[in-house]
């Protein structure tokens, strides 16, 4: 099957009436009114490319409509009506208040995200995300220039911008007060002449300071310790190791940091397992025993002929499961070959996945069915064509 690419035409993900009722249909189950709210006649406009689907009530009264983007099949969040609205003209009242003990905004959000996986640049996919849909944020962002694959910036304040306009769009997906959690480590600039010398950049601590600007509390600094001799291959420290002379020192790097930020609130993180909406969830997402006490943990690194950075799948799962709840969704702006949603599966959780380079995605697409099975038919997919395809809904 040929593949789209990310910069051609727009591609309707959304095609048929059948296929956006399926998706009303679905947020009216989240709401819980689809025993008493049923469907106009679906309607694309195309000046927008979204679908308009009327919401009814028994008696066929007009009470709302949602609004599907036609291209990433997300519900268009200000533009559907709430169930506050619904709510109110289901029961003939004219205004939308709710004493504020029963607000469902008193109430942790419940994301509606199904599975989705899109090719393209994450910071023009993640604008077409619904605010608040996310829970977590686990990524390891690209590494600045330090091989020859990743040299797509001009100098180091165009990668920070890039890494700053992704982070602020991550804040407004992100459900109020939960986790963005970065794998991010130093990078050394290797010299290009024997008359220069190398350089070593601190991107984490460049990073908190973004984190900290666009609206994000530090809650730990987690430190991936790798096994003893782990980094010796980089060449770091044998000139030392031969000669011995003073001032050419220098450390074998074998960590990397796990930077956690939790989104702003004034709520605390106790409000989260008391109000969920889904208690036996909460009950079921108990971390087991075993888990990491300390900010040192012991990872073994991944390797990959497909893909020259991976982290280890043990490291997205420990921070899928100390950071999020059973059927959360979980985002990975920069998603490699995938190992975050195979994580997010595994525990239980839903997953985002945005990546720039289609060669990854064609592994995803490869690999996905032995993710997820015959789930895999109901994955969303932007700008791209799957193998294994099958419509994503099964109505």
């Amino acid at each position: 099957m040929a593949r789209r690419k990310s910069g051609s035409k727009k591609q309707f993900r959304v095609k048929t009436v059948r296929e956006a009722k399926g998706i009303a249909k679905e947020y009216l189950k989240e709401i819980e009114l689809e025993k008493v709210v049923g469907f106009g006649l679906p309607e694309i406009d195309d000046r927008y490319n979204i679908w308009r689907v009327p919401l009814l009530s028994k008696d066929g009264i007009q009470l709302g409509e949602v609004v599907i983007d036609a291209v990433t099949s997300f519900i268009k969040e200000k533009m559907t009506s709430s169930k506050e609205i619904l709510e109110s003209r289901l029961l003939g009242r004219n205004g939308t208040s709710k004493s504020k003990r029963n607000s469902p905004k008193d109430l942790p959000k419940i994301s509606r995200l199904r599975n989705t996986i899109g090719l393209g640049d994450s910071e023009k996919l993640l604008g077409e995300v619904p605010k608040e849909s996310v829970d977590l944020v686990f990524t390891s962002p690209p590494y600045f220039n330090a091989r020859p694959e990743y040299a797509d910036y001009i100098d180091y304040e165009d990668y920070l911008d890039k890494m700053r306009r992704v982070i602020r769009q991550c804040h407004r997906v992100l459900n109020e007060g939960r986790f963005f959690v970065m794998n991010v480590s130093h990078v050394l600039i290797r010299r290009t002449k024997r008359t220069e010398s190398s350089k070593r950049i601190a991107v984490p601590f460049d990073m908190h300071h973004i984190f900290i600007e666009e609206g994000f509390h530090f809650i730990d600094d987690i430190i991936w310790v790798k096994p003893s001799g782990a980094g010796w291959a980089t060449g770091r420290g044998r000139r030392f190791a031969a000669d011995r002379n003073p001032l050419q020192y220098k450390a074998v790097p074998v960590t990397e940091y796990v930077l956690v930020y939790r989104k702003n609130t004034n709520k605390l993180i106790d409000w989260h397992i008391r109000k969920h909406p889904k208690p036996e969830l909460v009950e079921a997402s108990k971390v087991k025993d075993g888990y990491e006490q300390t900010n040192l943990w012991n990872i073994h690194p991944a390797h990959s002929k497909e893909h020259p950075a991976i982290f280890p799948q043990e490291l997205a799962e420990k921070v899928i499961e100390y950071y999020s709840f059973k059927e959360d969704v979980v985002l990975d702006p920069f998603a490699g070959i995938g190992t975050t949603g195979k994580a997010a599966i595994k525990l239980g959780r839903r997953f985002v996945l945005f990546e720039l380079n289609e060669d990854y995605i064609q592994i995803i697409d490869r690999e996905l069915p032995g993710w997820l099975l015959n789930d895999a038919k109901k994955v969303n997919w932007i700008n791209y064509s799957p193998h294994y395809h099958a419509n994503f809904l099964d109505l």
